[in-house]
C-alpha cells in the first residue's frame, strides 16, 4: 500500500513505502524511485514472537521501520528503529549495522538502484525478525548518522584515495611487474606496491588482515589475489572500510577485540604517524577506549562499538567549516574564481593597479632610488662628455665615470638599512613606517647590493676593456692633453696601470666583494652546497658572518681609491668620502652603542631547557631600562662559543614579564655549539618538568651557580610582527621554530585583554563609551586620580586595537609541542572570551580519513572529552593533522570579518611565503577583506 500526501506549506511529502511480508523470501517494492534525492521508510511486519516480547502499544510495534536516502545512483539507510509506540526513537545498534550493508556500491540507473535495494533488503529481512524477536542487547549509546556524521563517515577510514580506485589498479599492475619475483609479491613489499608509503610495518597488518579473512598462508600473493585485496581496500564504502579496519584489529577472527588487540593497534598507529609518546601511552590509552566502549566489562568490544566512536564527534575542523553560511561561502568561491580579461590593454592595466596597490611603498622607495642613479649616472656622463679626455677615451671614460658615481652613492647607502637602532627608532617613534616599507630593509640591502654589482662592472669593465687599451694605442698628438693626468710619459702596457695605487685597490676591492657576496648567497649561507674537505668549511653561517665583515677592508680601499683618481687632482672633486661621511659615522656609532650597551647589559641566567627537536630555550634577567614590544628580536653572544658573533633571536616572553627568555632551534654551527655548551652544564629534569636538560637559577645557593657560561644581549629591535597591535584581526601562522614571535605575541593579547577587562573595556560598546566621554564622570568633583585612570583607559585602548587572533602552528614532530605548552595551557584556561583561536598542526600524522590516523583521531576525541588534554600536543588545544588548508583558512576569516583589515604575519622557511601573500592578495582584491601580509625575515 502506497501513501502520498502533501505538506501544509504545499511541498510534496517524502514516500513512505510499507511493505508487509511475514516469513516471505520475496520483498516487493512498491512506488517508484525519484531521480532526486529522497527519504524512503520500509517497514517490515515482524513474527507474532517479535511483537509479544514487546510492551503492548499496538500493532505498530509489530513493525521495525527503515528510512533510506536515496539519492541519484545510491542507496543509503538513514536509520532503523520500531516502527511506534514509546520505543520508536530507540534504536538497536546491531539492527542498524545490519541494516548499512544496503549501503553499497553506487548502481548507474535507478533500474539497478531498485534490484540491488530489493536484493539486499531480502537478504537483512530473515535476520532483521531474529535480532527484533530475540533478546535485544542493551546498546551503550545511540549511533545516529546524522548529516555531519555521514559526512564524517565518508571521509574516514580511507586506505586509498577516491581518485585512486578503480582507476588506478594498473598503476598497482604495473609495480606488481616491478617488484613481484616468479609471479608472487612478497609482504614486505605490499605497502610499496599499492602506493601505501612510509608505513611499511601499517601496510604489513593490512596484508595480514587480508589474508586472513581469506584463508591465504604465506607471506606471498599472486597478481589475481593482488586484485582482491585492492579491490576491498580501495572500495569507498565506508561499511567495506570499516570492516577492514576491524579485521586488521581482530587478530583471531572471533568478531571481538580485547584490550590487548586495541593496546597493538594503537601502537601500530602511533608507530605510523610518528608519535613516540602515544607509543609509550599505548596501554593507558587502550584502557581508555575499553572502559568508553566496554562499560558492562565484558573484556571485548564489537564493531559497531568502534564504528559508535568513529561517528559520535566529528571532527573539529568539519564543525569549523559549517559554522559559516553555505551560500556565503558559495558566492565567495564564485568570486574568487579566476576569469580572465580578454582585451590586454584592460588586463594589463587591472594587473598594474593590483600591483601598486600592494606595492606602492616599495614601489616609490625603489622608482627614487633607480631616479637617483639614474640621474647620478648621467650628470657624470655628461660632464666627461665635454671634456679633453672624451677626444682620447671616447664614450668608454663617461660610462666608467658614472658607474663610479652610482658605486659611490650606493655604498653608501647600503649601510643604512642594517643601522638596526636608527631603523628601529624610525619605525616605533615615528609616522614614517606608514610610507617606508622597514619590514625590507634587509631586502633593499640586498637590492642595492644589486646596483653595487652593477656600478663596479660598468667602471671596471669599462677601464680595463675600453678607454685604457685607447690610451695605450694614442698618438703622441693625442696624448698630449693627458699629461697631466697621467704624467708626461704615456703608459706603455696594462701592468702601469695595476700597480698603481688606484690599480690595485680596485682590484683588491673586487675579489674581496665578489667573496662575500659569493658566501652571502641562501645555498653557501644556510650550508646547501657540498663542498669536499677543507673547502667545506666555505659554507654555513660561520663562513658568512666572517666573510661579510671583509667590508671594513673594503671601505678603507674603497676611500683610498676614491682619493688617488688619475682624472681628478683638485680634493673637493675627489667626493667619494664626502658620500661616506654620514654613513660610516651613524654606522660605527651604531656598533659602538651595541658594544656598550651589551657590556654593561650583563644578564643573569635564570632557567635553561633542551627540548625535544634540538630547541634551546633561555630565560634570563630584564635588564635595567630594558623595554621591548611583542615581536621584536635580540642579538645573542656567548663568549664560550665565539666571543665576536652575535645572532639575532625573537624574543618569546611578554613585554609584562620580569625575565626574557628567547628559544634556540640548533640548525647551524654556532646554534649546535651552544647547545653543547650549555648541555654541559645542565643536570636531567625533576619529576614534573619538561625539557630534556634543564637548570634553574637558584639565588639562594652558595656559588650562584657559576658553572653557566657568560651570555650578552642587545637590542631589542624592530620586526613586521611588532605592528601586529595596529590591527584589530590578526592572523598569526608560525612554521616550526618560526612560532616564536607569536608566542609572545599571544600572550601579550592576553595581558592586554585581562587589563582591558578589570578596566571595563573588554567589549566594543564599553570602550566607545569611554572614547565618547560617557564612561567618565563630567562633574568637576571627579578626583584627579580618577581623571588619570579613565586617561590611561583611553591611551590603552587607543593603543590596542586587536580585539581578535587566529594562532596557526604548523610543525613536524610531535615533540615541538612541549616547546609552548604551559603558554598554550594559559591561553585555553584564562582566554574566557574566546579572543585567541589556536590551532595545532601536526604534519607528521597522516590527514583525517586516513586510515592510519583514524584511531589517533579516536583517542583525542575521548582523552580530550575526559581529560581535556590532547593525545597529540600534551595541551588543552585539540590538534589537527597533517597541513592547513590555507586558502579555506583565508577563506573562513573574510566570511566572519567582512570590511575588515586583517594583519597578516608569517615566520618560517620561505617555501610558504608566496602561497600565503598570493592568497592575501587574492583576498583583498575580491572581497571587501583586506589582507596585510607580513613576512619575517627567517
Amino acid at each position: 500500500m502506497q501513501r502520498m500526501g502533501t505538506d501544509d506549506d504545499g511541498y510534496q511529502a517524502s514516500e513512505r513505502v510499507e511493505t508487509e511480508s511475514v516469513g516471505s523470501d520475496r520483498v516487493p517494492y512498491s512506488g517508484p524511485l525519484s531521480k532526486r534525492g529522497s527519504r524512503k521508510s520500509a517497514r517490515f511486519n515482524l513474527p507474532p514472537s517479535a511483537s509479544a516480547s514487546s510492551s503492548a502499544g499496538g500493532d505498530e510495534e509489530a513493525y521495525v521501520e527503515i528510512t533510506l536516502d536515496v539519492r541519484d545512483d545510491s542507496v543509503a539507510v538513514h536509520s532503523v528503529k520500531p516502527a511506534g509506540g514509546s520505543g520508536a526513537d530507540v534504536e538497536d545498534p546491531e539492527v542498524s549495522l545490519l541494516a548499512r550493508t544496503l549501503e553499497k556500491r553506487p548502481a548507474s540507473f535507478g533500474s539497478s538502484v531498485i534490484r540491488s535495494a530489493s536484493s539486499r533488503i531480502r537478504h537483512v529481512s530473515q535476520e532483521l525478525r531474529r535480532l527484533a524477536s530475540g533478546a535485544r542487547r542493551p546498546a551503550p549509546g545511540k549511533i545516529d548518522r546524522s548529516k555531519s556524521a555521514a559526512a564524517h563517515a565518508l571521509k574516514g577510514l580511507k586506505f586509498i584515495a577516491k581518485a585512486d580506485g578503480a582507476s588506478g589498479w594498473p598503476a598497482v599492475e604495473k609495480r606488481f611487474d616491478e617488484l613481484a619475483v616468479d609471479g608472487a609479491l612478497h609482504r614486505s613489499l605490499f605497502g610499496q606496491c599499492i602506493g601505501m608509503k612510509g608505513s611499511n610495518e601499517f601496510a604489513g597488518e593490512l596484508f595480514d588482515a587480508l589474508t586472513r579473512r581469506r584463508n591465504i598462508t604465506g607471506d606471498k600473493i599472486t597478481k589475481a589475489e593482488l586484485r582482491e585485496f585492492w579491490d576491498q581496500v580501495s572500495d569507498q564504502s565506508f561499511d567495506s572500510r570499516l570492516q577492514t579496519f576491524f579485521d586488521m584489529v581482530d587478530k583471531n577472527l572471533d568478531g571481538r577485540i580485547t584490550e590487548v588487540e586495541v593496546k597493538e593497534i594503537i601502537t601500530l598507529s602511533a608507530s605510523a604517524n610518528k608519535l613516540s609518546k602515544i607509543q609509550e601511552q599505548a596501554e593507558e590509552y587502550a584502557r581508555l577506549i575499553m572502559e568508553e566502549l566496554d562499560p558492562d566489562e565484558l573484556g571485548y568490544i564489537e564493531i559497531y562499538n568502534l564504528e559508535m566512536l568513529l561517528l559520535q564527534a566529528p571532527s573539529q575542523s568539519m564543525h569549523i567549516a559549517t559554522t559559516n553560511s553555505r551560500n556565503l561561502s558559495q558566492m565567495l568561491s564564485q568570486k574568487l574564481r579566476p576569469t580572465r580579461e580578454h582585451n590586454p590593454l584592460r588586463r594589463w592595466y587591472q594587473r598594474a593597479m593590483y600591483f601598486l596597490e600592494d606595492h606602492w611603498q616599495r614601489a616609490w622607495v625603489i622608482t627614487l632610488w633607480l631616479s637617483i642613479c639614474a640621474g647620478l649616472f648621467a650628470w657624470k656622463f655628461i660632464q666627461y662628455r665635454n671634456r679633453a679626455v672624451y677626444h682620447v677615451m671616447g664614450y668608454c671614460v663617461c660610462v666608467a665615470k658614472g658607474g663610479a658615481e652610482t658605486l659611490k652613492f650606493n655604498m653608501a647607502l647600503i649601510l643604512l638599512p642594517v643601522c638596526r637602532n636608527t631603523v628601529t627608532w624610525l619605525r616605533t617613534k615615528t609616522k614614517l613606517s606608514k610610507v617606508v616599507p622597514f619590514d625590507d630593509n634587509l631586502n633593499f640591502h640586498k637590492v642595492i647590493a644589486v646596483g653595487i654589482t652593477v656600478g663596479v662592472g660598468l667602471h671596471a669593465i669599462s677601464h680595463l676593456t675600453c678607454d685604457f687599451p685607447r690610451l695605450l694605442h694614442t698618438t703622441d698628438a693625442g696624448y698630449e692633453p693627458m699629461k697631466p693626468f697621467f704624467g708626461d710619459t704615456r703608459p706603455n702596457n696594462y701592468w702601469w696601470f695595476v700597480k698603481g695605487t688606484e690599480g690595485w685597490t680596485g682590484v683588491v676591492m673586487v675579489v674581496l666583494m665578489a667573496i662575500a657576496f659569493t658566501l652571502a648567497t641562501p645555498c653557501f649561507r644556510r650550508g646547501r652546497v657540498r663542498l669536499p674537505k677543507p673547502f667545506n668549511r666555505l659554507t654555513g653561517f660561520n663562513a658568512f658572518w666572517y666573510s661579510h665583515h671583509l667590508f671594513v677592508i673594503v671601505y678603507i680601499l674603497f676611500i683610498i681609491h676614491g682619493y688617488f683618481l688619475y682624472l681628478s687632482k683638485k680634493w673637493y672633486k675627489r667626493t667619494t668620502w664626502m658620500y661616506l661621511a654620514i654613513p660610516m659615522i651613524l654606522y660605527a656609532s651604531e656598533r659602538l652603542i651595541r658594544a656598550f650597551r651589551s657590556s654593561i647589559r650583563a644578564v643573569k641566567i635564570l632557567k635553561v631547557a633542551v627540548y625535544p627537536g634540538n630547541v634551546l630555550a633561555l630565560h634570563v634577567s630584564k635588564p635595567q631600562g630594558f623595554k621591548y614590544r611583542s615581536g621584536q628580536y635580540i642579538f645573542v653572544n656567548c663568549a664560550a662559543v665565539s666571543p665576536f658573533q652575535w645572532h639575532p633571536f625573537s624574543i618569546t616572553s611578554a613585554p609584562q614579564d620580569d625575565y626574557v627568555s628567547v628559544h634556540i632551534r640548533t640548525l647551524g654551527d654556532w646554534t649546535r655549539q651552544l647547545k653543547a655548551v650549555f648541555s654541559q652544564v645542565c643536570q636531567p629534569p625533576t619529576s614534573g618538568k619538561s625539557g630534556l636538560l634543564r637548570a634553574d637559577y637558584d639565588d639562594n645557593s652558595s656559588n650562584g651557580n657559576p658553572s653557566f657560561p657568560r651570555l650578552l644581549i642587545d637590542g631589542p629591535y624592530g620586526a613586521p610582527a611588532q605592528d601586529y597591535k595596529q590591527y584589530e584581526v590578526v592572523l598569526l601562522v608560525g612554521l616550526g621554530i618560526g612560532a616564536t614571535p607569536f608566542i609572545s605575541i599571544v600572550k601579550d593579547i592576553v595581558n592586554n585583554m585581562k587589563q582591558l577587562e578589570s578596566l571595563g573595556l573588554a567589549d566594543d560598546d564599553s570602550n566607545n563609551d569611554v572614547e565618547s566621554g560617557r564612561g567618565v564622570s563630567g562633574s568637576d568633583g571627579v578626583s584627579s586620580s580618577h581623571k588619570r585612570s579613565a586617561s590611561s583607559s583611553v591611551s590603552l585602548a587607543s593603543s590596542f586595537k586587536t580585539r581578535r587572533a587566529y594562532f596557526y602552528w604548523v610543525t613536524r614532530e610531535q615533540g615541538s609541542f612541549e616547546w609552548f605548552r604551559g603558554v598554550m595551557n594559559e591561553v585555553a584556561e584564562t582566554d574566557k572570551q574566546g579572543v585567541i583561536e589556536l590551532h595545532n598542526y601536526c604534519t607528521s600524522v597522516y590527514e583525517e580519513g586516513d586510515v592510519r590516523s583514524a584511531l589517533i583521531a579516536m583517542l583525542q576525541s575521548l582523552n580530550h572529552a575526559k581529560h581535556g588534554v590532547d593525545v597529540v600536543s600534551g595541551t588543552r588545544v585539540k590538534s589537527h593533522f597533517a597541513r592547513p588548508n590555507w586558502r579555506n583558512v583565508y577563506k573562513r576569516i573574510a566570511l566572519k570579518h567582512t570590511g575588515k583589515r586583517i594583519g597578516v604575519f608569517y615566520c618560517g622557511a620561505p617555501m610558504l611565503t608566496k602561497e600565503l601573500r598570493q592568497l592575501a592578495q587574492d583576498f583583498s582584491h575580491k572581497t571587501t577583506t583586506k589582507f596585510d601580509f607580513h613576512k619575517e625575515n627567517f
